[in-house]
């Protein structure tokens, strides 16, 4: 009876309803973090965990960071070091701000809860540890089940039995206990350290130990298999050459950042002379930094050459399709946004290509830039007297075709994208064309109408206008469309692999469709796997570098 009358005096006033009000707020959320994890985030973990065996069809052994050797060579150890920095930076960061902030409120005693905070991270250390050993004793039941009855209950005696495995059960039992150690030092800082936001800083603090473990575990990670590397060579009678990389590449890096810092600072500057130096100071660490960083092509040139020319095609992909369709669809929306007669209908009609299936346009542009005398590209082409194309089985870059025209020379490294991947180009082009219009138009009708006014009145031309007030306003809309852009070309998979075609195969297929072909053409799981995490790498990279570039010129208003 005293324990009932605790537990309802516990969920009446306002501490009892605001307890309600969490436990409300977290029973309504529980089936959708629940989906996040089953169906979100386990994926994730578990393709790192095929990504680092040897696994076509069924799981091999275990190979370590042997599958992202393969891909990109020593950069592995480059992304893997700078992975650990950036864990041990956003965790400094974060203590610091934490602690700034609890000194400010006057909060004593922030330190306490940072005791089960350590306890809370060795729990999920020890979880991922017991998962990391646990998850192949699982997958071995479908091959245990070849040539038996398959039936309930031998499936949950073979699942038991791999529960309760002697090579995974003790790690299971240290995550219990671990657990339990947990839970009672962040009950007991609870009773002891009276505080509102107990709980969250206890799971603040948690993340922050998590981050400087994450860096010490790659750290370790790095430093070891560089170790083994430099065995085998010494075994082997090989020269690595890892340590130079590392340090040429990592010191071009820092050289190039140091160059982008003065040139920021520049532009503050009051003299003239001051502006000077910093800009010679800024272009003398950028060449310094390039002729660092020329070390990466030594690396590209010993890792997986279908990666790199996927690559190469996924940058020509992008660089040929963002800049190109926002320039054109910031032109139609600047023209339709004038209300000019018919102008929602070709709204409409520009939108058209977006809501088309994109199979079906692809299919439809492949019958049009046919390789066929008769398809409509090359009529077109020789009602101008030109010769007709093969378009999508044409491999030469298009440089080289126009200057073969041309009768001009055009160098190998000059010859651009293939006329094959042109023509994906285009399509790509007019399909998003029109959504982008419509961002557009919705971004310009956001801009107040009395700012273009009061320029007019005052003697500014259309395009001052434009140049001084729109194009700026506009700024975040360009952002979230060029961001969206970018990492919508690398992801591009569907209506290219439908034009793909002929000859130029190896020439418009992006990283996306490499992957692609490892993982459902070569069965190569283990090594599509750690592909598409350094696909994942370099949209991360790149939306970094487009938030810092780009996103510092945004201007919200």
């Amino acid at each position: 009876m005293g324990v009932l009358q605790t537990t309802r005096n516990r969920f009446t006033g306002r501490k009892g309803r605001e307890l309600r009000e969490y436990l409300t707020a977290y029973a309504f959320i529980f089936p959708a973090i629940f989906l996040i994890l089953v169906f979100g985030i386990f994926p994730v973990f578990f393709a790192l965990y095929v990504s680092v065996h040897r696994w076509q069809l069924v799981r091999g052994d275990f190979r370590g960071l042997q599958n992202y050797l393969a891909a990109v060579d020593n950069l592995t150890y480059v992304g893997l070091f700078v992975l650990a920095l950036l864990a041990f930076w956003w965790g400094f960061t974060s203590l610091r701000k934490f602690i700034g902030q609890a000194r400010e409120r006057g909060e004593p005693g922030i330190w306490l809860p940072a005791v089960p905070a350590l306890v809370h991270t060795a729990a999920l250390a020890a979880f991922f540890r017991w998962a990391y050993f646990q998850l192949p004793e699982f997958l071995d039941i479908a091959p245990k089940l070849r040539g038996l009855e398959r039936t309930r209950e031998l499936y949950v005696t073979l699942l038991r039995e791999a529960f309760f495995a002697e090579t995974v059960y003790p790690y299971w039992q240290t995550f219990s206990k671990v657990f339990l150690v947990g839970l009672v030092f962040g009950i007991a800082v609870l009773y002891l350290w009276r505080s509102r936001d107990n709980a969250q800083i206890q799971l603040r603090f948690t993340w922050i130990w998590l981050a400087f473990a994450l860096g010490a575990a790659l750290l370790y990670t790095t430093f070891n298999a560089i170790g083994d590397a430099y065995a085998v060579a010494l075994e082997t009678g090989e020269d690595p050459g890892i340590w130079p990389q590392l340090i040429m590449i990592g010191s071009g890096v820092l050289c190039l950042y140091a160059s982008w810092r003065i040139w920021r600072t520049a532009e503050k500057q009051s003299s003239t002379m001051a502006f000077a130096f910093r800009i010679f100071a800024s272009i003398t660490l950028a060449l310094g930094a390039v002729l660092l960083i020329i070390e990466i092509p030594t690396i590209i040139a010993s890792g997986d050459p279908d990666l790199w020319e996927g690559l190469k095609v996924t940058f020509f992909f992008s660089a040929g399709t963002v800049p190109v369709q926002l320039t054109i669809a910031l032109f139609l929306a600047v023209l339709l946004f004038q209300k000019l007669k018919g102008s929602e209908f070709f709204r409409i009609l520009f939108f058209i290509p977006y809501i088309t299936p994109a199979v079906a346009s692809a299919a439809v542009f492949k019958q049009i830039f046919s390789n066929r005398a008769s398809a409509p590209a090359n009529v077109f082409l020789t009602s101008l007297g030109f010769e007709s194309q093969v378009w999508l089985r044409e491999p030469d870059g298009i440089f080289e075709i126009l200057g073969n025209l041309m009768n001009v020379t055009v160098p190998a490294w000059a010859a651009g994208p293939s006329l094959a991947l042109s023509v994906i180009i285009l399509q790509s082009v007019w399909t998003y064309v029109g959504y982008n219009t419509v961002i557009y138009l919705a971004g310009l009708g956001n801009i107040p109408g009395e700012l273009t006014e009061a320029a007019e009145i005052d003697g500014a031309s259309k395009w001052n206008v434009f140049r001084y007030i729109t194009f700026p306003l506009l700024s975040p809309t360009t952002y979230f469309l060029s961001l969206l852009g970018v990492i919508g070309t690398f992801k591009g998979f569907n209506t290219i692999w439908v034009m793909r075609d002929g000859a130029a195969l190896g020439t418009t297929d992006p990283f996306s469709v490499v992957i692609f072909i490892e993982f459902f053409t070569k069965t190569r799981y283990g090594y599509a796997s750690a592909l598409s995490f350094v696909l994942f790498a370099i949209i991360l990279s790149l939306t970094f570098i487009n938030n810092k570039v780009q996103g510092a010129r945004v201007f919200y208003g």
